[in-house]
């Protein structure tokens, strides 16, 4: 999406026209009552300050009756009271009420979205800041768009019929509207202008702020905090950060007094002033306007007063939210390049091959993978190796389409992956991340993922004995169902980080897929934990295609395919055997690896 911190006039009125839209499409009730309050509201001061205020002066003035004024009044007042309780019946019911609507409306299009946008924008930090702002408040955002374009209309209809009523009584006294205006929309922008620069000053400052506060009472740095004197560090981060928003406060605090002075002088005291003045002068010095039409220009300057000011502060809250709408617009209309529900041909369930035919790759400008071949047949065993940042990880999520590749083709039975419907072709494999993560749900749940199988309890248990973690998850006392992590369960489990490894590589065996790729699947376990899991993988490789990546080289010796990287380039490619008889690169990383079980193997083979 494309960054844009200022907006013009015109992609200002459509993010404004785009969230009215939005809020309509999912609630029309808070589009409707927002309408109508704003009327009601507006209708209120217009009838009160311009027609009922006259009728009761007029009447006075006119030594009519009492029964006439009391009937007008009374009326009026059944009115401003069923106004009232409309009022009251939409603050305190709709709004609630259409707010939480609004809310799952914005968030189910905010999170299918998230769900359907290719891994690449997780990664980029600018994309998933403009996410996170956009999931900030969505939809109290949105209401305050709705209610601010309703407001400046309906007001701006509202301060042209006070107008009129107020050029009816003296056509010079509309001068004195100037001073609102200039109060409101010369010197009320700029401190706004002031107040967003410094809130742009003091934002990295905040976020030291928030963050010294959130490691406070968050457990991921009590131990640290408590065993060491980091805690003078962070209140040296909190003083300095504190010290700078002062500066920065003080820096614009001249400006913003001026100005707020300035602007409740020409908001408030000039018009009221001025008028009460003029009306005067025009009273007792040139007798031409009489009391009554005194006190209703007065009234009606007062009214005109307050509508320019709601006016003003409903243009605001749309220029305030311009950015937020900004971002949510993008994100909602942002066209993915590799979108969840792609669809496209059904895969053939039967796996016979996967080759990379000359796949390139670049990230970031920086290129991970180059000119890579290879080929995977059904029933092989196949390994990736070699240092870290060889590229292992990036052919994985090639592979899964989380990436495409920017140059080269990936072929599933011969055929370019990227004709494949997306989910069907993702459900060909079982796939274990090392980067994994664990679900505040059961450990069933973190087994299955969502997916259902019949004599599912039996499947988890097996999966669970494979990757070597039952024992330890059958002496919980509620077993497969005991709930991973404390945070919505006190009785929830903490596992090792060997222990949820081994959960996360059960995921891999339970799933009925043809290939199975396990992602550096032992590298939180202890060599006998590894060995143990290594047997069942190899095991598993009798009925599966298998793709692994393992730092641990005496764990592919017996795989029927390795492939070694290097720096994005596959340099060799063989068997253990193969490889080792060939004394290259894979030869020399093996040996200094393994100096301490190579004795031991050349003794096996002496007693054999």
């Amino acid at each position: 999406m494309e960054k844009k911190d200022k907006l013009s006039l015109k992609e200002t009125l459509k993010n404004a026209w785009y969230a009215l839209a939005l809020g309509s499409s999912i609630s029309k009730s808070i589009v409707i009552h927002s309408f109508f309050l704003w009327l009601v509201g507006y209708c209120e001061w217009v009838f009160f300050d311009g027609i009922f205020m006259r009728k009761i002066v007029d009447a006075l003035d006119q030594g009519r009756g009492f029964r006439p004024i009391f009937l007008f009044i009374l009326l009026s007042g059944v009115a401003f009271c069923a106004a009232s309780v409309y009022t009251n019946y939409v603050e305190n019911v709709v709004y609630p009420l259409e707010t939480n609507r609004l809310f799952g409306g914005i968030y189910r299009k905010l999170y299918e979205k998230a769900k359907n946008v290719e891994l690449r924008c997780y990664e980029d930090s600018d994309f998933y800041n403009r996410y996170t702002m956009a999931m900030d408040g969505a939809e109290e955002k949105v209401t305050a768009i709705i209610r601010g374009i309703l407001g400046t209309v309906i007001g701006s209809v509202s301060a042209v019929v006070v107008f009129w009523f107020m050029y009816e009584i003296d056509h010079y006294a509309m001068l004195f509207i100037i001073s609102p205006l200039l109060g409101n929309f010369v010197f009320g922008n700029l401190k706004n202008k002031y107040e967003f620069k410094r809130y742009q000053e003091q934002a990295p400052n905040e976020k030291v702020l928030n963050y010294v506060s959130r490691m406070m009472y968050l457990p991921d740095g009590a131990k640290e905090i408590r065993l060491s004197e980091v805690f003078s560090l962070m209140k040296k981060q909190y003083r300095e950060a504190t010290d700078r928003n002062v500066r920065i406060a003080v820096k614009y605090a001249f400006a913003n007094a001026s100005l707020s002075f300035w602007r409740i002088t020409f908001t408030f005291t000039v018009i009221f002033e001025g008028v009460l003045l003029y009306a005067i002068y025009r009273k007792q010095v040139t007798g031409s306007i009489t009391l009554a039409q005194l006190t209703i220009m007065t009234s009606l300057m007062v009214a005109m007063t307050w509508i320019l000011i709601r006016v003003f502060e409903s243009i605001m809250e749309i220029l305030k939210n311009g950015v937020f709408i900004n971002n949510l617009r993008g994100f909602l209309e942002y066209e993915e390049a590799i979108p969840e529900d792609q669809d496209g041909d059904m895969p053939e369930k039967e796996f016979r091959s996967i080759e990379f035919r000359k796949v390139s790759f670049s990230y970031k400008d920086e290129q991970t993978i180059q000119d890579l071949s290879f080929v995977i047949t059904k029933g092989q065993t196949a390994a990736l190796v070699g240092h870290n940042g060889a590229g292992k990880t990036t052919i994985i999520k090639l592979l899964l389409r989380l990436y495409d590749p920017t140059s080269g083709t990936i072929f599933y039975n011969g055929r370019d992956i990227r004709e494949y419907n997306l989910k069907a072709y993702r459900e060909l494999f079982a796939t274990t991340f090392q980067d994994f993560q664990m679900f505040g749900m059961t450990i069933k749940e973190n087994v299955l993922m969502g997916r259902h199988y019949e004599k599912e309890e039996e499947l988890v248990i097996e999966a669970l004995k494979k990757a070597g973690v039952y024992e330890k998850v059958s002496s919980l006392e509620k077993g497969i169902d005991t709930m991973m992590t404390k945070e919505f369960d006190e009785d929830g489990a903490v596992l090792s980080g060997g222990e949820s490894q081994k959960i996360a590589v059960a995921r891999t065996f339970v799933k009925d897929a043809p290939m199975k790729i396990f992602d550096e699947p032992s590298s939180a376990l202890d060599p006998i934990a590894e060995y143990e899991l290594f047997q069942n993988i190899m095991k598993e490789g009798s009925d599966h295609t298998m793709l692994f990546i393992s730092h641990r080289l005496s764990s592919v010796k017996n795989c029927d395919k390795v492939f070694m990287l290097e720096k994005g380039h596959l340099i060799e490619e063989g068997t253990h055997s193969e490889l080792m008889a060939a004394n290259g690169s894979y030869a020399q990383m093996y040996k200094k690896q393994a100096m301490n079980y190579l004795a031991l193997e050349n003794e096996e083979e002496v007693k054999l």
